[in-house]
């Protein structure tokens, strides 16, 4: 069987930034097995995966060990997929998934805004793990969802952090946010996954509808910049809009193949 593959960086302007996706078109479902093989032998820190259902899409995002119920970079790059290869020519794109609906805007100025549902998190004690971890003690701890979240002091201590992976991954939590005020935008962040296989993602959709609503409330503001402070660097503008997370970035091709399985 052969079958078209994309690579897609999302949240980025730069060839080499953001966070790639392996994009997989289906007309109809592979295994589970076969699935999670691809998504291993591809390597990235997601390939997404989705089929036509109706006038609307199914999808679904592996990891290289897992498959996770929210990925907002790899719904970005599929989106950017359908819009630049695929065709689509509807502005609005509606994905069905493990989270529900999400519905994906094409931009007058080239972004494309995901609409995702709020996670926002509860603060929590921290038992000392998280900052040992860290090798620094957060201003707070909080839980999502999904993740832990630890709010740092500033865009300085964020930068400065090396986390012992070995400690994080015994954390029970898909991962863990660090996050702090930022310098050039509202706020900054990065993210750690050991437990699903990615020591630091470059830029993470799914992280953001955790700290959006925490610091629009913490700002006093709906609508706020954002930068994740990876190697590669992520820029998100951010919404609050009820209990959901409005999130815009621009994407770009890296890669157009086959493979064959």
């Amino acid at each position: 069987m052969k079958l078209k593959v994309y690579i897609a960086n999302a949240f980025s302007e730069k060839k080499f930034g953001g966070n790639a996706a392996a994009i997989v078109p289906l007309k109809e479902w592979l295994s589970d097995m076969l699935m999670q093989q691809i998504a291993a032998q591809n390597n990235l820190s997601e390939t997404v995966f989705f089929v036509p259902q109706g006038n609307e899409y199914y999808i679904r995002w592996f990891t290289p060990t897992v498959e996770v119920d929210l990925c907002g970079h790899g719904t970005l790059a599929a989106a950017y997929v359908l819009y630049e290869h695929l065709h689509y020519g509807k502005d609005k794109i509606i994905f069905h998934s493990k989270s529900g609906p999400l519905v994906v805007t094409k931009r007058l100025d080239g972004k494309i805004t995901l609409d995702f549902p709020a996670k926002p998190p509860d603060q929590t004690a921290d038992d000392e793990k998280i900052a040992e971890a860290l090798g620094i003690k957060p201003k707070s701890v909080h839980k999502s969802v999904f993740d832990y979240m630890v709010v740092l002091g500033s865009q300085a201590e964020i930068e400065a952090l090396k986390p012992d992976f070995t400690l994080l991954k015994m954390l029970p939590a898909r991962g863990l946010i660090a996050t702090a005020p930022g310098n050039e935008a509202d706020f900054v962040s990065r993210c750690f996954y050991p437990q699903s296989g990615i020591d630091e993602d470059p830029a993470t959709g799914s992280a953001h509808v955790v700290m959006v609503p925490y610091w629009a409330n913490k700002l006093g503001k709906n609508k706020l910049s954002a930068i994740q402070l990876s190697a590669r660097r992520g820029y998100l503008d951010c919404e609050v809009a009820g209990d959901r997370v409005l999130m815009s970035g621009h994407a770009g091709t890296y890669l157009e193949g086959e493979f064959y399985i």
